[in-house]
């Protein structure tokens, strides 16, 4: 997630910012390292719920960019940055879909739906 929002960070200071879509690549940077920080540090489905998120959501809007433009930007599968990014959202994706999946954490959500924490 924090290999996303650093080339996220990378294409806003190197130009993007000034494209339409210049404030959703840093408000991708802040959820990014924000959602990092929760993963790390809070023990609850929701960090693991927001990464399975923010990787699909961050790839999907890649995914529209690149085919039928975002905003009025048309970005192209090519070069390292659009690799390393596409990547870490999958990652993302993958990470958030099994940490949810977890035996103890689906067991923790439906034994106690009132207390999600672990």
């Amino acid at each position: 997630m924090l290999a996303s929002a650093a080339v996220h960070l990378y294409l806003w200071l190197d130009g993007v910012r000034h494209q339409s879509v210049g404030p959703l690549l840093l408000v991708n940077v802040i959820s990014g390292v924000v959602i990092a920080g929760l993963l790390l540090s809070w023990r609850h489905w929701l960090p693991a719920f927001l990464t399975l998120g923010f990787g699909a959501a961050t790839l999907g809007a890649f995914a529209i960019s690149a085919t039928v433009g975002l905003l009025g930007v048309h970005s192209r599968l090519e070069g390292f940055y659009a690799f390393a990014a596409a990547l870490a959202e999958v990652v993302c994706v993958v990470v958030g879909a099994v940490l949810l999946l977890r035996e103890d954490s689906i067991n923790a959500i439906f034994r106690h739906p009132g207390r999600h924490a672990r």
